[in-house]
């Protein structure tokens, strides 16, 4: 990749989109392109398509999506499968026909099957029924992976997906009911032991198996496959290693300085029980992650205190 090319970053103050956009400048590429929400609504056929007549990015990473953890997913399906497949559909299709060299597709690890094999390998997509909860979610990424499967197949559109694991790290959606399990469980921590709360419950069993990946090894292995892949398949970006919710839940405890109990809440769902990624296929490449959990969770915290605890 010319580092001087043009390079449009979809969703550049996500989680994931900021992750890519620090790594694009650590690796040297500072010819980004970026675009708020209201600037450009990416559901927006008609604005999207004058967008991309207009700039002709040589490269597209599709960062840009409407992402939740279990309650917000199983709340809104409706927005959660109509606006991401409008994203991807507005976005992929002008990509191609304005001339990228090349588009990365965001997905994530909840697209294979609930009771899926472990660690999961690329090929067991729609291999079994998806987890209900966040099924809507799900299918829009699927469909994503498959359109940059039929541009690739059908125009030689240099289309590819990489789909990360369960993600944490600067830049996280801390909300108290529509983020994922870790900044959920920062915030609930640190405002338990600012109240000085002798409990903190947390959802499910607790037993649940996950595999976290700090944001931004994930965005270093999306510059790595940028510079480095180009193929029909979806390739899994993970660390390998897996923990339980209550696990990770002590781990961030400890960081955060709360000294309480913590109970566990069996009424609540626990999602998919084990969701481990084989990222064999990357790591065959080249490309291995550099943060621990632990400094990673620390990292997270820091970003937290900074940026986001403001009234809580």
């Amino acid at each position: 990749m010319d580092k001087n090319a043009l390079i449009y970053v979809a969703g550049h103050r996500g989680l994931v989109g900021g992750g890519i956009c620090r790594a694009l400048r650590r690796a040297g590429y500072e010819n980004l392109l970026i675009r708020t929400h209201a600037e450009l609504d990416l559901c927006d056929q008609t604005a999207v398509r004058a967008f991309f007549a207009e700039y002709r990015p040589d490269y597209v990473i599709l960062a840009a999506a409407k992402v939740g953890g279990i309650y917000a997913n199983a709340t809104y399906p409706a927005e959660f499968i109509y606006q991401n497949l409008q994203i991807q559909n507005n976005v992929i299709d002008s990509a191609y026909r304005n001339g990228a060299k090349k588009l990365l597709f965001l997905g994530s690890s909840c697209i294979y099957p609930k009771l899926c094999p472990q660690p999961i390998k690329e090929e067991y997509l729609l291999t079994g029924p998806l987890e209900s909860t966040n099924d809507a979610y799900a299918l829009a990424k699927i469909a994503g992976i498959k359109m940059c499967q039929a541009y690739r197949k059908q125009y030689g559109f240099d289309a590819i997906s990489a789909m990360p694991t369960n993600l944490y790290g600067p830049g996280d959606n801390y909300h108290p009911e529509n983020s994922h399990v870790i900044p959920a469980l920062i915030r609930r921590f640190h405002e338990a032991k600012l109240v000085g709360a002798e409990r903190v419950s947390i959802w499910g069993t607790g037993t649940a198996l996950r595999e976290f990946l700090h944001v931004d090894d994930m965005a270093e292995a999306c510059v790595f496959l940028l510079e480095n892949y180009s193929d029909f398949g979806h390739v899994n970006v993970g660390c390998q290693k897996e923990c339980t919710i209550m696990d990770v839940a002590r781990l961030i405890a400890g960081i955060v300085g709360f000294e309480g109990a913590i109970d566990t809440d069996p009424f609540k769902p626990d999602g998919t029980p084990r969701k481990l990624m084989d990222s064999g296929r990357l790591f065959t490449m080249g490309w291995r992650p550099k943060f621990s959990l632990e400094d990673g969770l620390r990292n997270a915290y820091k970003d937290f205190l900074h940026n986001h605890n403001r009234g809580c």
